[in-house]
C-alpha cells in the first residue's frame, strides 16, 4: 500500500506529497480559493471536497476518451493519488467563447463564440502574471520540444471535443480552459487538475456563471455554483 510521506510543494489551492512509491504523489485539495495571482485568497468550505472529485470524474472520462492523465486512484474526499510528473512550464488554453483577459486585450464582446476555438499558451510564472508566449518562444527557451508541444495542442483540442459535448448535454457552455501537461516515462500526460478553479462554465440558456469568475467578480455562490456544476455532470460527491 502506497503511503503518504514528505510534502514536495504547496501552491495556492493544493498541496503535494511524496509517497513510499517514488513514481507517484498524493495531491492534497485544500478549501483555498484565490484570486489575482494568489493576492485574494479565502477559504471556502467543502470546495476542497467538490473539486477533488470532480476533478477525478474529469480525468477518468478523459482517460475513456485516449489521453493520458496523472490521476490513478481517489483516496478520500479531498487527496488522489496521481503519478509523478516532469511538468513542462507552458499553460494551453482553449477558447471557445469571449471571456476573460481576451476581452481586456482585444477589446471583444464578452460571449462571442470563437470559430473555430482558439489555442493559446501561457508561461506558469505568477510572478510575471502567466504572460502569454508563443511555440517559438517555447522551443527557444527549451520549455518544450516541437514534439511535446504538437502533443499538448492534439490533446488539448480533442478534451475540448470531449468536454465541450459533455457539459453542452448537461445544459452548460465551456467557455474556456486550461490545461497542464508534464513528462512521465518520456510520454506527455495530462496533469493538475481540471475543475470549476480552471475553466469557465455557463449555462447554456442564462449565461450564468458557475466557475471561479463568481469568487473573482465577488458575485458569491461559488461553493453552489461548484456543486451544482458537479450534479449535472453526475459527479458523486457523496
Amino acid at each position: 500500500m502506497v503511503q503518504k510521506t514528505t510534502e514536495l510543494y504547496r501552491g495556492k489551492a493544493k498541496t503535494v506529497y511524496h509517497t513510499t512509491d517514488e513514481n507517484l504523489l498524493v495531491l492534497h485539495f485544500r478549501n483555498d480559493t484565490s484570486a489575482f495571482d494568489g493576492e485574494r485568497i479565502e477559504q471556502l468550505d467543502r470546495k476542497g471536497m467538490i473539486n477533488n472529485k470532480f476533478n477525478f470524474f474529469i480525468m477518468q472520462k478523459l482517460e475513456q476518451a485516449g489521453i493520458p492523465t496523472q490521476a490513478e486512484q481517489l483516496l478520500s474526499d479531498d487527496e488522489v493519488l496521481v503519478k509523478k510528473l516532469t511538468m513542462i512550464p507552458v499553460e494551453c488554453v482553449i477558447r471557445n467563447y469571449a471571456a476573460g483577459s481576451l476581452v481586456r486585450r482585444l477589446g471583444v464582446s464578452e460571449g462571442q463564440q470563437l470559430t473555430p476555438p482558439t489555442f493559446e499558451l501561457f508561461l506558469k510564472n505568477d510572478a510575471l502574471h502567466d504572460p502569454m508566449v508563443n511555440e517559438s518562444l517555447a522551443l527557444s527557451f527549451g520549455w518544450a520540444t516541437a514534439e511535446q508541444l504538437a502533443e499538448m495542442k492534439r490533446l488539448t483540442y480533442k478534451a475540448n471535443e470531449v468536454l465541450s459535448a459533455m457539459f453542452d448535454a448537461a445544459g452548460m457552455l465551456l467557455v474556456d480552459f486550461k490545461l497542464e501537461f508534464g513528462l512521465f516515462k518520456g510520454q506527455i500526460v495530462l496533469g493538475d487538475e481540471f475543475s470549476p478553479d480552471g475553466c469557465r462554465l455557463w449555462d447554456k440558456a442564462t449565461r450564468k456563471k458557475l466557475d471561479k469568475d463568481r469568487f473573482r467578480q465577488g458575485l458569491g455562490g461559488v461553493v453552489e455554483a461548484y456543486e451544482e456544476v458537479a450534479q449535472r455532470l453526475g459527479v458523486n460527491l457523496g
